[in-house]
């Protein structure tokens, strides 16, 4: 029980892989224990448990979240800072800790890094370095030392064909933001307690609001490197301090103001440009969220289908989204979009099962129709071939010819708009006409003259639904 008591900050046990246990899963020799235990320390000391989140990496620290008992979050591999960027804008009280080793920060991660870094995330980065990959095999990483023997780098290093080792540091200290950057050393008792006022000072910047810190940590690791815990830790001591000199190369704390808690989310009428009227907040009660998607080839206006829908929605009050998502042509490549409508704050702008999808091209029908929940509606160009048994079940099928009603208006390139005018007579988006077609205007507000035949586009499609007898409610 003493030995649980002297751990703070830390789960009593660990319930790894379905058991209790009170030992980790690192080798013997290993830093990553040292650190944990600076790291909970300085979390618990500082009174900063219950705001701290941290980000365990892919690598040997990976099952973090088993250790930590502080919110934890899993990144894909080097992509900690991003979410770490993500929780530090969303949750401004909130301590944001990126942990990651030298493979998944300075190899895969380091577009993450450099412009986190670049942009002055408020979060703490601590980067823990032992020279190699160590949890797949001892593979050569930025971090290998010159000469440095590893299972893809047999011979040794070789600057020639390898490179030089980076040196993240120096690549952090030489942008502008980062408030504080230091190096330091878990290779024996006077390296660690300086490790441990370095870890200690990122985390009192992180409590005052004042910015980016990052602390590397050199770090032994025997097993990958292939020596004995002792003389792992000599290497760092002789070998890698060499390469990589301890110290702080920047602390701009005192100086340094606490920066304001950032706007959650933008506006679309931040993005639209302001037509001067408020925007009304939806009033509590059942959170309704509608999710859409549109699809086809680039050029066929997929995007600014959704845009309009989008800024309709916004004029009604309601949160919403666009996320877009195209290949590199610029035209005839897949195109698509979803929009996420919501009379309450929205999680997330993906859309895996739209309960309403537009489809523009064969392809496109192929690829999305089979998403669609049950009791949902698809709005298919009449160009596209849909096969009965690809529909699932529940789901309305509702073809017109909006391709065919552009051309015949001498517009060819406002299908799109066609498919909005089905959409208004199906009332398929539950936003009202006006609405729409003031969003439609404000999209050409730069192109004005083509308002009066896009509208008529959108005029004609309304009337063949009708026709058609192409009219209700979504299912």
């Amino acid at each position: 029980m003493d030995s649980v008591l002297e751990t703070k900050g830390m789960f009593p046990v660990f319930r790894r892989s379905g058991s209790e246990t009170r030992a980790t899963h690192y080798c013997a020799g290993c830093g990553h224990g040292i650190v944990h235990k600076l790291l909970s320390e300085a979390y618990t000391e500082l009174g900063l448990q219950d705001r701290t989140v941290i980000v365990n990496p892919i690598g040997c620290a990976v099952f973090g979240y088993y250790y930590w008992d502080v919110g934890g979050v899993s990144a894909g591999h080097g992509q900690a800072p991003s979410m770490a960027t993500a929780i530090s804008r969303l949750r401004d009280k909130a301590i944001v800790i990126s942990y990651q080793g030298d493979g998944d920060l300075a190899a895969i991660g380091l577009g993450h890094t450099l412009q986190a870094a670049a942009r002055g995330e408020h979060m703490a980065v601590f980067f823990v370095n032992n020279s190699i990959y160590g949890m797949t095999g001892g593979q050569m990483a930025p971090t290998t030392l010159i000469g440095q023997k590893t299972t893809t780098s047999p011979l040794g290093r070789n600057p020639a064909t390898d490179g030089m080792p980076l040196h993240l540091c120096e690549l952090v200290n030489a942008l502008r933001l980062p408030v504080y950057v230091e190096r330091v050393s878990v290779a024996d008792t006077p390296r660690i307690m300086q490790a441990r006022k370095a870890i200690r000072h990122a985390l009192e910047i992180q409590r005052d609001r004042k910015g980016y810190t990052f602390v590397e940590i050199l770090s032994p690791c025997p097993t990958s490197v292939g020596l004995k815990p002792l003389d792992a830790a000599r290497f760092v001591i002789e070998q890698m301090e060499k390469e990589y000199p301890l110290g702080c190369l920047r602390d701009r704390s005192a100086e340094a103001p606490a920066r304001p808690a950032p706007k959650p989310w933008v506006r679309l009428a931040d993005f639209f440009g302001d037509d001067g009227r408020e925007e009304p907040a939806p009033e509590a009660g059942e959170v309704k969220e509608r999710h859409f998607k549109f699809t086809g080839f680039g050029g066929q206006g997929i995007l600014s289908l959704g845009l309009v829908v989008a800024d309709a929605a916004r004029a009604l009050g309601l949160q919403t989204t666009w996320l877009p998502s195209y290949g590199p042509e610029q035209r005839g490549g897949d195109a698509q979009c979803t929009v996420v409508t919501s009379t309450h704050l929205i999680g997330a702008p993906a859309v895996e099962h739209p309960e309403l999808l537009v489809v523009m091209n064969q392809a496109a029908c192929g690829k999305h129709l089979h998403t669609v929940r049950p009791g949902g509606l698809a709005l298919v160009d009449a160009t596209v071939r849909v096969d009965p048994a690809e529909v699932p079940e529940g789901v309305r099928v509702v073809q017109i010819p909006a391709i065919d009603i552009a051309t015949a208006a001498g517009v060819p390139k406002a299908a799109n708009v066609a498919m909005l005018g089905g959409l208004i007579a199906l009332d398929a988006l539950g936003i009202p006409q006006q609405l729409l077609v003031e969003a439609l205007e404000r999209s050409f507000a730069k192109k004005p003259a083509l308002i009066p035949a896009n509208k008529t586009v959108l005029q004609n499609a309304i009337d063949h639904c009708r026709h058609h007898g192409l009219t209700g409610e979504l299912p």
